[in-house]
């Protein structure tokens, strides 16, 4: 059986992660982790290391934050250089997932849920990483299923090349 797979949305001073199940049908928020300065990532990458460890990743998942017109700016940037040193360190793939709109999503998931404000950014980024992986597991599942895709679909390879996949 393949590992799991880790979902990550990359922030500026937290990572939110979410974990598949064995199974390969749903995302649980496993943690955030809180980070002390932008570009101190050596604590960050060894709690993710720790986790790929403890729950058998073989594949990460991370959100690529675009603009709505498909252009990327410098959060992009760093994502990349993030994704570039994750598997570099780690030796898994890393997979880049379209997180358009996420963090929006995570907040109304947690206003639906009547989560108090004040609470809701403890949590926010570990919700958003959940949405990544979960579309990521989808179109995966949809992909294995039907063979063919529908509907063009946003990933992007290690290598930074983009395109439909389907």
């Amino acid at each position: 059986m393949e590992g799991r797979v880790l979902g990550l949305d990359f922030g500026s001073k937290t990572v939110g992660v979410a974990v598949s199940d064995a199974l390969m049908l749903t995302a649980q928020g496993v943690e955030t982790i809180e980070r002390k300065e932008e570009n101190k990532l050596r604590k960050t990458c060894a709690r993710i290391e720790e986790l790929i460890a403890q729950y058998g990743v073989d594949t990460i998942v991370l959100g690529l934050p675009r603009n709505m017109n498909h252009t990327e700016g410098e959060r992009a940037r760093k994502t990349r250089e993030f994704g570039t040193m994750l598997e570099r360190r780690t030796g898994l793939p890393v997979i880049f997932q379209d997180e358009r709109l996420t963090t929006v999503a995570a907040e109304q998931v947690l206003i639906e849920n009547r989560v108090r404000r004040e609470n809701r950014k403890a949590v926010i980024d570990k919700i958003a990483a959940c949405l990544i992986l979960q579309g990521y597991l989808d179109r995966q599942r949809t992909e294995d299923s039907l063979g063919k895709a529908q509907e063009p679909l946003f990933l992007e390879s290690r290598s930074g090349e983009t395109g439909d996949l389907w």
